[in-house]
């Protein structure tokens, strides 16, 4: 039984899949933050972050909650919001361009937070080998987000701006 996704007819189904794997890949290290903004114990009880301030917890909770939006965002490529807004026509360009950029993005901070960890920039010592496995865990998905993200906005553009062939492709035509 193939899986019902609320996607565009003209939509392929692997950008429409891939669009849809976006907030989950997203969710797991915004559940690790959330778990230690609420004080659960992913970080060693001594470290600097076991206790957050509030200023720290809201921090965590704004960056889970803009995280997921963002990555909410990237359904708009394959839904009819994405190209139809409050009435006006989205220009694929802009849109496409905005993913791109959202996913350059993506690409400098992860490359950033690759360079910190290989570099011992933060606490090394805030966790035990367990919980460094489930932060990894949580985190290297995020390495997906870039790609997938990309690649989206790619199908989105050649999907928006290609000439109608009767053939699947442009405005009017069925999946690809």
């Amino acid at each position: 039984m193939p899986i019902k996704l609320n996607a565009l007819p003209a939509v392929p189904r692997w950008a429409a899949l891939t669009a849809h794997a976006v907030p989950f890949v997203v969710l797991p290290a915004g559940l690790w933050r959330l778990a230690l903004a609420f004080g659960l114990p992913v970080v060693k009880s001594g470290s600097r972050f076991a206790d957050p301030g509030p200023g720290l917890v809201a921090y965590m909770v704004g960056l889970t909650v803009v995280s997921e939006l963002l990555a909410f965002l990237t359904l708009g490529l394959v839904r009819n919001w994405g190209e139809v807004f409050l009435g006006r026509r989205v220009n694929p360009r802009a849109a496409a361009g905005a993913a791109l950029a959202g996913a350059v993005g993506l690409c400098a901070l992860g490359g950033w937070s690759a360079y910190a960890e290989y570099a011992a920039l933060g606490d090394v010592t805030a966790m035990t080998a367990g919980q460094s496995a489930l932060f990894y865990g949580c985190y290297l998905l995020l390495a997906a987000w870039p790609p997938l993200l990309a690649a989206v906005a790619v199908a989105y553009y050649r999907r928006r701006t290609a000439p109608a062939t009767g053939r699947g492709r442009g405005k009017g035509g069925g999946a690809q």
